[in-house]
Parts: C-alpha cells; structure tokens; sequence
C-alpha cells in the first residue's frame, strides 16, 4: 500500500493544520450522528407506515453520518477495481443491516457510547491498515474483508442505539425500518459515488501516493477523536 521513506514539508503543513481543525472542531459537531430534533419529533409522532419518509431519513442520515463515511472512505481508498469496491461495500452494508434491524426489532440494546467509540476506532484501524501498520509494526496482515463485515456490525448497531432512544409506534415499525435501512443504503451508495469520483480523479495526479500516507494520518487522527468524544462521554454521562 504505502511506502515512504517521508513526508513532504508541504504536506506535513498541511496535515497539521487539517489535524488541528479535526481536534477543533470534531467534539462540538459529534452530535451530529444523532437523529435530529425535527426528525425524531416526526418519527415519534409518525403512526402508520411512511415508506418514503423514512427512506429519505434514513439516507439522509448516511449522507451527513460523517463516522460511516469516514470508514468507507478508508475501505475503498485503495481499491482500484469496481469489483472489489462493491465486494468490500457489500460486506459493510450486510453487517449494517443485520444489526440495525436487529437491534430496533429484536430491541436489542447496548451502551452507545461504547458502540460509537468502536466505531470511531473502525476509523482508526482501517487507516492504520492503509498506512501498512499491522505489517509494518505487529508483522502480519489482518483479514480485511472480515474486519469490514465486522465493523459494519458495529455501525449498523450505532444507528439502532440512536433510534430505540425514540418512542417508535409499533403500527407499521417493521415496513418504517425496513425502509429507513433502503433509505441507507441508498444514502450510502449516493455518499461513495461522489467520493470514488474524488479518487479515481486524484489518483490520475503525480501526488495521489505521495500524500497518500498524510491523508490517513489525517483520517486516524478524526477516527481517535471520534472514539475519544464517546469515551468522554461514556465517563461523563454515567
């Protein structure tokens, strides 16, 4: 993946100042994972099924949900190959699913703190991964097709945390849900579309690999803080 012996003075500059504006502005802007107060009044006061209300809240949510989208961003940063982007893709959205279903159906519960701090540190990892660290540092290569179904398990979960804290009506809850994970998905697939078009373009540029490896300093650094804002929040809302 990468390999540099170092870092631009350009992009060293440039990766302070994007890391700094992370550390800033980050924990005042974590809430925005949350359902909205004008979406959770509509889906507390919903009764019936809506299909496309909550289709378009739930792609809505994928669209702003900056912590999904960061993952992604780390799991498709190298994959050339259309193939290999939908396989990887596909895999998120299955774990995605199960537990977001999961979770407001079967009512399953869990600390969200906890599970927005694992998904912060998903960030993490994949960048880690990017940057060739379990080889470099611990001397082996994880299963990266499994550690995506695993950590869309854990995104997926996030979201249903997020909405068993609403007081869903029963009539039409399974068609809403349902809808509201299309909704998702759809949201998902809209978000990775704009980003491969970002890519594919820069990695047309001589400088693609050269700062390859700041950008996901930048992007592990915005997954630490992430997990540190919920692991503050766990300590301080308890």
């Amino acid at each position: 993946m990468i390999n540099f012996p170092f870092v631009q003075k350009r992009t060293t500059i440039c990766l302070l100042t994007l890391v700094l504006i992370c550390g800033l502005l980050l924990p005042m802007t974590a809430s925005a994972h949350d359902v909205s107060r004008r979406d959770a009044s509509f889906v507390q006061s919903n009764q019936g099924t809506a299909v496309a209300a909550f289709m378009y809240l739930g792609a809505k949510h994928m669209v702003t949900g900056y912590d999904h989208l960061a993952f992604l961003v780390g799991v498709i940063f190298f994959l050339y190959r259309l193939k290999d982007v939908v396989q990887y893709v596909s895999l998120f959205t299955l774990g995605h699913s199960i537990t977001l279903l999961a979770g407001v159906l079967g009512n399953i519960h869990a600390n969200s703190y906890v599970v927005d701090a694992i998904i912060g540190f998903s960030v993490v990892y994949k960048a880690f991964d990017n940057m060739d660290g379990f080889k470099r540092f611990l001397g082996f290569e994880p299963n990266t097709r499994l550690a995506v179904l695993v950590f869309g398990l854990f995104h997926g979960f996030g979201l249903a945390t997020k909405l068993q804290q609403l007081d869903l009506s029963k009539n039409g809850l399974v068609t809403n849900i349902v809808s509201f994970n299309v909704g998702v998905e759809i949201g998902q697939v809209l978000a990775l579309t704009a980003v491969l078009i970002v890519l594919s373009y820069w990695r047309t540029r001589s400088g693609f690999l050269r700062h390859a490896f700041a950008t996901n300093t930048v992007l592990m650094t915005v997954g630490f803080v992430l997990t540190g804002y919920q692991i503050a929040g766990y300590y301080l809302g308890s």
